[in-house]
């Protein structure tokens, strides 16, 4: 894991916490946080959480850029799938988010692909005591 992102003062894991509270303060279904470094090499961590229909896609991901935004992060870097909201992808370089339908989420089980990528905590209180 970097210190850091390409694009911002926050450091990966405050990102990535950030962008999981925001999934889960928008009801996004069972938020994780992966540290995929050692397999992808190019990105340090991908945030990822689901919603029941497109428009709670589209507001779990909106949720995410503003919290970001307001921790001190930047805007990401590319935004896909806007248009039909099945999968929608945030990059905030070293940290990307994936927000999914649930059936497109459990098409990919992107979980099940990195699944021996370390699972980061990102619950306020969790990580508060250690955990």
């Amino acid at each position: 894991m970097t210190n850091g992102t390409r694009a911002t003062g926050l450091d990966t894991l405050a990102l990535s916490q950030v962008a999981a509270r925001a999934a889960a303060d928008k009801k996004g279904r069972d938020p994780v946080v992966l540290d995929v470094s050692r397999v992808l090499g190019i990105v340090d961590a991908f945030v990822i959480a689901s919603g029941a229909n497109d428009r709670q896609v589209r507001t779990i991901a909106e949720e995410v850029e503003a919290k970001v935004k307001e921790a001190g992060g930047p805007a990401p870097s590319a935004v896909e799938g806007r248009a039909d909201a099945s999968w929608l992808l945030l990059d905030y370089g070293d940290v990307v988010v994936h927000v999914f339908l649930e059936e497109t989420r459990t098409y990919y089980d992107l979980e099940r692909l990195f699944r021996d990528a370390p699972r980061w905590e990102w619950e306020a209180d969790k990580v508060a005591a250690g955990e």
